[in-house]
């Protein structure tokens, strides 16, 4: 159980308190509401440079990185296709630093041409680095225009073109900037062995004063109902074949996602599930297969990817690949394996929340989603899930008509 305290501040700040004894740190950590589902398909990737902008100086902090060293701390942030996300880990003694440096870069972040040149760059090489020079590293800006065809989650966090980030200009940038780095667009979480009176004193102190800005409606492009299997193949420089199959799946909020959360583990999570044990260890079709989820706001990915044996075609793996998954939507699951995949799954969400950091940013998560709360509901909504539900799901979600493959062939 994790306990917290919720208020709001009067410019619209939703503020987040952890109390946690046991440790002489604390975290500060910032959500905003965007992310690069927030984009327009001619301007992708901003999401993910503004993270990068926002560590480069604000108007009293030419360097935001040394000053939280000096008090003792480190900091980092992650972009996704739904949100920004900003943290600060410091001794609790220091705590109004990670708020000051927070609040000034919300407040009046610094719009250098050398600060958006600086970090154009360092975007521009992580994209080469990490998405066009490594093997299979352009997975995703392929499989995701394959899999959605209307949604902005047919780009990838990173941007759709490179070239997007190198024509970024000073006003593209300041207009992000002002469209969703507001009070009223975040969620402030603070954690660590400190009063609450004291956090709501320094909170509205640090943050009180910021225009509260405007939460802009979101409209998106509605993913339609997919009715055709999509396949694709394309040649690269890597090791082995591999295989990506992505079915759609519902969206975070929805109930689905905890049986989809438990059906990934069943059929690929482990050397003892359905997936690993008929086409890797009994068959030898794959040297490695796995399954796994994304928890999507909108409507989400089911994915199971893998590499297949030396000599093994695509079409000899794909034509054992669906008599599996036919036989597995046919028998019934063991109800003891489903027990056991919801005790790991508990363990795996225990040890997770041991960390403050975490804690902190899965508060703010599941406010995003309607309740911080709703963090202290998940074991009772994995509880829930029964047989029945688990066969139903898979019988929706396992489809042809429901699945884009991504083959990558070796060259």
């Amino acid at each position: 159980m994790i306990n917290f305290e919720r208020f709001v501040l009067a410019n619209g700040l939703k503020v987040l308190f952890h109390k946690d004894t046991t440790t002489p740190m604390a975290v500060v950590n910032v959500l905003y509401d965007v992310g690069a589902r927030d984009e327009t398909e001619d301007k992708t990737g901003f999401a993910h440079l503004f993270e990068h902008l926002m560590f480069g100086g604000s108007r009293h902090i030419p360097n935001f990185d040394s000053v939280l060293q000096k008090a003792g701390g480190e900091n980092n942030a992650f972009t996704s296709n739904d949100i920004t996300n900003y943290y600060d880990i410091l001794p609790a003694e220091n705590l109004d630093t990670a708020l000051w440096l927070e609040s000034d870069r919300m407040l009046s972040l610094a719009f250098t041409p050398k600060s958006l040149e600086v970090q154009r760059n360092v975007v521009i090489e992580e994209f080469k680095q990490r998405y066009l020079n490594q093997p299979y590293g352009d997975i995703w800006l392929e499989l995701r225009p394959l899999a959605y065809i209307a949604h902005p989650y047919k780009w990838a966090t990173i941007g759709k073109n490179i070239k997007h980030i190198e024509d970024a200009t000073m006003n593209d940038v300041k207009s992000f900037f002002s469209r969703y780095y507001c009070p009223s667009n975040a969620i402030l979480c603070v954690a660590g062995n400190v009063e609450l009176e004291d956090i709501k004193q320094k909170v509205n102190y640090w943050f009180g004063s910021i225009p509260s800005g405007k939460k802009l409606p979101r409209i998106l492009n509605a993913e339609p109902t997919q009715k055709d299997y999509r396949v694709k193949t394309i040649l690269r420089n890597v090791p082995a074949d591999a295989f990506y199959f992505a079915f759609k799946m519902p969206e975070r909020k929805d109930p689905d996602y905890y049986i989809a959360d438990i059906l990934s583990d069943i059929l690929g999570r482990e050397k003892s599930s359905t997936l690993y044990i008929r086409l890797q260890q009994e068959l030898r079709l794959v040297t490695e297969i796995s399954c796994y989820i994304f928890g999507s706001l909108d409507t989400g990915l089911f994915i199971i990817s893998g590499k297949l044996a030396e000599s093994i075609s695509f079409e000899q793996f794909e034509q054992e690949f669906w008599l599996v998954v036919d036989e597995f939507l046919k028998e019934k699951i063991n109800e003891s394996e489903l027990i056991a995949v919801k005790n790991k799954l508990k363990t795996s969400k225990a040890f997770q929340e041991q960390g403050l950091l975490n804690r902190a940013m899965n508060l703010s998560y599941f406010e995003l989603l309607g309740d911080a709360n709703g963090i202290n509901e998940e074991f009772s909504l994995y509880d829930h899930v029964k047989i029945s539900h688990i066969s139903s799901f898979a019988k929706k979600c396992l489809k042809k008509n429901n699945c884009s493959l991504l083959r990558v062939k070796k060259k």
